[in-house]
Formats: C-alpha cells, sequence, structure tokens
C-alpha cells in the first residue's frame, strides 16, 4: 500500500523529523542541523523580499505542478522587480490522507527548477490537517533576492514616459486555459501546456543596460489587461496596445470565444510585460528571442500622453475599445 501522510507526521515527533528529514530537507539541499532559522550570507546593498501562497486546482497539469508553480512564481516576483533571486522558503499545509508518492513528486519538481533558476530553498514549514480541511496540499513560498540600485526604479515604473515601447515575452493566458482544460477534461488539436517558467535569466538579457528598461511585470492573476491598467494607473499615463501585435495561440483564442473570455485579462505564469526606451526596444526584444522564453517576444504597443489612465486596444478590424481592469473571478485557484 502506498503510504499516506497522517496527523502524526504534522505532530512534531519521530514521523514529523522523517518527513521533514526525508522528503523535504534531503531533495532541498539542507546540509547541517535543522535549526529555527536559516543563517544566510548576503552583501550589503538593497534587498527585495516576497511571499506567495499557492493552492491551484488540478494540483498536477500540463506543464508543471504546484510546486513548480510555487517556485516560478516566487522567482518572477523577484527578477521582474529588478532584482536577482537568491533564497527561498517553503510552507506546506498538507491534508491527512495525502500519497507519499505525490508529495514526492512535487518536492522533487520544486527542487529541479530550484536548481534550474539558481535558487536555494534554505527553510520551511510542514503542517497537516485533518481529512477535508484542506483540499489536499496548500504551498507558501517567500523569496529573498538582491536588487542593484540601477534597477530600483523598473517595479516603481518612475521611469516610463510618453513614447516608451510595450514588450511581452510570448502568448498570454496558456497557464489559465491549460488550468481550465484540465478540470474540464478538454484536448486541443494544438497541444497546450502551461507556460509556467522561472523568468530571471531572461529578466538578465531583457536588463543588459539597466537604464532602457523602465518597468517590468509578470502577468499572473487578470493577466495582460490587470498589469496595463495598474501602469495606466501609476503613472497616469495613456496606453495603447495593437491586437494583431499580441501573440496569442490559437487553442487559447478559440477556447475564449466559445465561453466568452477574453485572453488579455488571463493569468500566465511565465510571461511579462516590459516597457522599454524607444530607442532600444528593437534591441531588448532580440536579445529576448535568444532565449527559449522570449522566443515570441513581441512589440505591442506604446506610452502615449492621451486618455491618462486608460488602456485602448486596437482591435483587427479597425476598431478601438478600452481595456478595462478585470472584475469578478473568471476562474479560481489558477495559481
Amino acid at each position: 500500500m502506498s503510504e499516506k501522510i497522517t496527523l502524526s507526521h504534522g505532530g512534531g515527533g519521530r514521523q514529523a523529523q522523517i518527513l521533514i528529514r526525508d522528503h523535504f530537507a534531503t531533495r532541498f539541499g539542507m546540509a547541517g542541523p535543522m535549526t529555527d532559522s536559516a543563517i544566510l550570507s548576503a552583501p550589503s546593498g538593497i534587498l527585495a523580499f516576497t511571499t506567495d501562497s499557492y493552492v491551484i486546482d488540478p494540483i498536477f497539469f500540463p506543464g508543471g505542478d504546484i510546486g513548480k508553480l510555487a517556485v516560478c512564481g516566487t522567482v518572477n516576483d523577484l527578477a521582474v522587480s529588478g532584482a536577482e533571486p537568491k533564497y527561498l522558503s517553503a510552507a506546506f499545509i498538507i491534508e491527512e490522507g495525502f500519497g507519499m508518492e505525490q508529495l514526492d513528486e512535487i518536492v522533487t519538481s520544486m527542487a529541479d527548477e530550484a536548481e534550474a533558476a539558481g535558487v536555494r530553498i534554505v527553510t520551511g514549514d510542514t503542517k497537516v490537517v485533518e481529512k477535508g480541511q484542506c483540499d489536499g496540499i496548500f504551498i507558501n513560498t517567500a523569496g529573498v533576492g538582491l536588487l542593484s540600485s540601477d534597477l530600483v526604479h523598473v517595479s516603481s515604473a518612475s521611469s516610463v514616459k510618453e513614447g516608451d515601447v510595450l514588450i511581452i515575452n510570448g502568448s498570454p493566458g496558456d497557464h489559465a486555459v491549460t488550468i481550465l482544460a484540465a478540470r474540464r477534461g478538454l484536448s486541443f488539436d494544438i497541444p497546450l501546456l502551461s507556460d509556467c517558467a522561472s523568468l530571471n535569466r531572461l529578466v538578465r538579457r531583457v536588463a543588459e543596460k539597466p537604464e532602457a528598461v523602465h518597468f517590468m511585470r509578470d502577468l499572473t492573476r487578470g493577466g495582460l489587461a490587470a498589469v496595463l491598467n495598474e501602469l495606466a494607473a501609476m503613472r497616469g499615463c495613456g496606453i495603447i496596445i495593437d491586437e494583431v501585435s499580441v501573440p496569442v495561440q490559437e487553442p487559447v483564442r478559440g477556447l475564449c470565444e466559445i465561453l466568452g473570455f477574453d485572453p488579455l485579462t488571463l493569468a500566465s505564469e511565465g510571461r511579462m510585460l516590459v516597457v522599454a526606451a524607444p530607442g532600444e526596444a528593437g534591441a531588448i526584444v532580440e536579445r529576448m528571442r535568444k532565449d527559449p522564453l522570449g522566443s515570441e517576444a513581441a512589440i505591442i504597443g506604446r506610452i502615449t500622453s492621451g486618455r491618462e489612465g486608460r488602456v485602448i486596444l486596437n482591435g483587427t478590424s479597425g476598431g478601438k475599445r478600452f481595456i478595462d481592469v478585470p472584475s469578478g473571478q473568471l476562474l479560481p485557484r489558477i495559481c
């Protein structure tokens, strides 16, 4: 019989110690004694710190699982803030009866993604709750990164100005549609995978000239539409997007047409928006396209001085419409 999580695994005794030692610490490379805090070294300077929780349903999906998602999401929040991700924590809330084999698969996925991204998972926590009190497994991660002074401006958008160019690294909405399809047992003629990926190495390419990058943000809940409206409100600027330039995949476009979704409002977990100086945008796109995660990079719009605080879409048929902040909860538990 496959081993299952029991309440004793969260009790702090022998079973809890074995769980932490054999299933977490060993896979995450946590050497030395298990203390209450990870002792880390960091040069003097600016630290970026973020945290997030992951409750996705289903926990395994084409292109990833909740573990990979937890690492990618935290790495990306640091990276698009201009920081170099260094250390992560990982806390698990696990339902009694959850399969140990599934847990090991998730933890291995986290360890593999952390190694690929060049970050270390250095501390964590585990809680086990009674059957029915948690939907399988929830994960909370926090991350610390080092932020150089020449990239402090990218998260605040303080350098954004009229004429700046908007760039996206790939098709929006792949993650949300993949999750929806997995829930409903849908399939596509063109296989669709979640875009879940760590973007920190791509960000390094983008920021080779820090002064040319005026803003970065990853496109998670609310998608491209939410980020564009947030930027327009932050800077009191107008934004124009050319629909024909946004590289939406056909399965995403088709399902959105059937269900009445707007692909610009759907979440991604490996896509980001970059606002760049107009004279450097072409070079940034070229550098992005040399990375697999930026192979579809495209210029999709620009910052304008008219319609301050609003986002306008130039449609493929020639019309124009406002892109508003998404309202309601179109697709819950996508991350």
